[in-house]
């Protein structure tokens, strides 16, 4: 199904889709994403494994994960006690990704709080985060033009949301938060400093 992000359907639908375990293809702050509801995160979402289908759709390598998006900046204290400058939340909503450890685990999670209203609104619908990335096919560039979007991935996905082209600029800031140090992995469009 297609729908235009300009309906005044298209959150709720786009929520909807995502509270079901669906495989959405949406607008972010940067490019399309591949995008499903994180597996047991919320009450609607326990059993839903969506990063299993979003990897067999790309055909990425099972062991890379992806990116969380969250709606507010505090949401990300739900997932783990590092603990986060304030200065580095009060820069969310941003192209700006915080890798840190997951409660009670040696492992660690990607977060964004996108800069974009409107995903912001369909983040609010939904009691957990959603997985996003890429919309290519894994070792392929990144598709920027709706209509290779919806040529290539129509058939495998269950909703695009279409936003028009999307020509990627500077990438999104990420850092790891290690102890009380702020390390930068990717310098992007947002600047941040190591501390």
């Amino acid at each position: 199904m297609i729908c235009h992000k300009s309906s005044s359907e298209s959150v709720l639908l786009c929520a909807q889709y995502l509270k079901k375990g669906k495989i959405v293809i949406l607008p972010t702050d940067t490019v399309y994403g591949f995008s499903g509801i994180v597996s047991g995160c919320g009450e609607s979402c326990k059993k839903i494994d969506t990063a299993e289908k979003i990897r067999k759709i790309k055909g990425r390598a099972e062991e890379k994960p992806f990116i969380q998006l969250i709606a507010k900046p505090n949401d990300i204290k739900k997932y783990t006690d590092d603990k986060i400058p304030q200065s580095l939340l009060n820069l969310w909503p941003c192209p700006l990704t915080i890798i840190v450890k997951n409660k009670n685990s040696s492992q660690t999670t990607a977060f964004r709080c996108p800069a974009d209203s409107w995903l912001l609104d369909v983040l609010s619908q939904l009691d957990a985060p959603i997985y996003s990335t890429s919309v290519n096919r894994s070792g392929s560039p990144i598709l920027e033009s709706i209509a290779q979007i919806k040529n290539e991935f129509e058939n495998d996905v269950d909703l695009i949301i279409d936003d028009g082209d999307r020509i990627s600029g500077v990438s999104s800031t990420i850092v790891r938060i290690e102890g009380e140090k702020i390390v930068v992995v990717r310098q992007g469009e947002v600047v941040i400093h190591n501390e």
